[in-house]
């Protein structure tokens, strides 16, 4: 595809691109203590940062547990997106405004830990004997460490690859078999821009890099990703970053990958218009685009390397953390709402309503899953990639307080290939601006 044509087809359909439903935020007068609610139940304040059909799925979710007993009342409380529900709970944090349950992004995991304001769910799992046994081991790792879970997964993700199972086809392609190495990958994009596709397309997004570099069994950051001690140096800039960058790199000189920017919107847009063929996305974004698309979706596993075995990808999303210090009738009811959306049936609601995992894979065995896996196969391949990922500390994923700052260096490493930058110069400058934030950060 022609770099002009590009440029004039993304402005139009970032302009066209619909923006997603957000819901208003809703200040509280409820403290910290837990007053009572009207209608006498207790009530529990959570802040999530979910919109759109998300938020729906969420009011859904509280609103059956509000009315399935008569003793708590959750209430919900948007907070715009994660980074600026962090900012609020720095305001709020360990005072009376403190919400009793937060939802927060995965790369915010070691400050909440680090920040002393949370409480372990572990603590609670020791005082009843829960049994968390079901619960599916590569998506609650992600939130334990040294054996103490730290928080219950809600809304949990991974990258898949998706693509246009028409467009294969006029390509000569199999629509039924989609790239699974590097090289069928870069063969696959070239014979689909020979049609006038893009071949393939990556958001600029950190994300994916950490999800392409485990999916080798590499390691993010030293110490094992952090587990084994506070990170001080990235690692991201060797072997297995190397081979992900150079495979973009190549992509783009060859002209088979296409450059949507940073906007998961605008890489969705070019995609439903038919203009890519291939990309990158989160497992929680097969739904939305198969029913949008006006051709036959495919689904598939990450790409791995030529010659390398396939580890697995690392859990994505965001997890519900509890606040310490609460009132014994506010932690009870929070724990309370915690173990009802863990449940088989809670989750099996929510998987359909959002396309995110269960927590518990026997939500899958329901009835109404089975129904939906029938309408979208996509989502099974999504589940069959996490339940086969191998657990290690490079698919546990890396924890860091300076998360959100590396993603952004990385970010700027992607970008830069499009300007000619040499992948391990590339690499080795985002590597090197994130040892000084974690330098800094000690």
């Amino acid at each position: 595809m022609k770099k002009a044509a590009l440029s004039i087809l993304l402005a139009a359909t970032v302009l066209g691109a619909c923006a997603s439903e957000s819901s208003k935020e809703v200040k509280t007068e409820q403290k910290k203590g837990g007053e009572s609610a009207p209608d006498g139940k207790v009530e529990v304040d959570f802040w999530h940062s979910m919109n759109g059909e998300l938020e729906k799925a969420l009011v859904k979710l509280t609103e059956q547990f509000n009315e399935s007993q008569d003793d708590v009342h959750v209430k919900l409380m948007y907070q715009g997106e994660y980074e600026d529900a962090l900012t609020k709970l720095n305001t709020a944090a360990g005072t009376a405004e403190a919400p009793a349950l937060m939802q927060t992004y995965e790369i915010g995991t070691k400050y909440m830990i680090d920040s002393g304001h949370f409480q372990p769910i572990q603590d609670l799992i020791d005082k009843e004997e829960y049994d968390t046994s079901n619960w599916e081991e590569a998506i609650t790792k992600y939130y334990s460490l040294d054996g103490v879970q730290y928080s219950m997964p809600f809304n949990s993700s991974t990258p898949v690859l998706i693509y246009n199972k028409d467009a294969f086809k006029e390509a000569g392609l199999d629509p039924e078999k989609a790239p699974e190495t590097y090289s069928e990958l870069k063969e696959a994009a070239a014979a689909l821009a020979d049609k006038e596709y893009g071949g393939f397309s990556i958001v600029n997004y950190g994300w994916f890099i950490e999800q392409m570099i485990a999916v080798q069994g590499g390691l993010f950051i030293n110490e094992d990703n952090g587990r084994a001690g506070a990170a001080t140096e990235a690692v991201f800039n060797g072997d297995e970053g190397l081979r992900v960058f150079q495979l973009m790199s190549e992509m783009i000189q060859d002209e088979t990958m296409v450059n949507v920017g940073d906007d998961w919107d605008s890489m969705r847009a070019v995609f439903q218009a038919g203009k890519t063929a291939m990309i990158l996305d989160s497992s929680a974004g097969v739904r939305g685009l198969t029913d949008q698309a006006t051709f036959d979706v495919g689904v598939a596993y990450l790409p791995v390397p030529d010659d390398v075995e396939r580890q697995g990808v690392i859990i994505g999303g965001a997890s519900l953390w509890m606040s310490e210090g609460l009132e014994e009738d506010v932690q009870t009811g929070a724990w309370e709402f915690m173990k009802y959306v863990s449940s088989p049936e809670a989750q099996a609601q929510w998987h359909v309503d959002t396309g995110y995992f269960a927590i518990d894979p026997r939500a899958y065995d329901e009835e109404i899953v089975k129904e939906e896996w029938e309408k979208y196969p996509g989502l099974k391949v999504t589940v069959d990639q996490l339940s086969e990922t191998k657990p290690s500390p490079a698919t546990q994923g890396a924890i860091m307080p300076v998360f959100p700052e590396t993603r952004e260096h990385v970010v700027r490493a992607m970008q830069s290939l499009y300007q000619g930058t040499d992948p391990q110069e590339a690499l080795d400058q985002a590597a090197e601006a994130t040892n000084q934030a974690l330098q800094r950060g000690q």
